[in-house]
């Protein structure tokens, strides 16, 4: 049986740190991003069932790649509020669906095939 991708967009997979908490404020909890689009991410976590909701409204804080040429290790910092969408029980820890307030200015997946300039200012 074949899977058929429905998402809007593409999803550029990344396993890069990713802090969350309920304000920017207290980022105080740490998880694994699994994959970023502009409009949210899916992370990973080891944090306990009751801190994360459908629903619940977090802030997150993380990094994306600058596709730097000069520098491939290179990143950008973004932090984002928004809604936990989905959690679902794996390994001993949570995946998370999390959707961003405000879009990213930019897409990851297309930008992971180009080297764009600036990307501190888009984000």
């Amino acid at each position: 049986m074949e899977s058929t991708e429905n998402r809007y967009e593409q999803r550029l997979t990344y396993r890069w740190p990713v802090w969350f908490g309920e304000d920017t404020m207290q980022m105080v909890h740490s998880g694994l991003m699994v994959n970023v689009s502009s409009t949210g991410m899916a992370f990973t976590c080891k944090a306990d069932h009751d801190l994360l909701q459908a629903g619940q409204r977090l802030a997150v804080r993380f990094n994306l790649p600058r596709f730097d040429e000069q520098d491939p290790a290179a990143t950008v910092g973004a932090t984002r509020t928004g809604v936990v969408r989905w959690v679902t029980a794996v390994g001993g820890g949570y995946k998370v669906g999390f959707q961003f307030d405000t879009p990213l200015s930019l897409k990851p997946a297309e930008q992971a095939t180009t080297t764009p300039a600036g990307l501190d200012d888009i984000l």
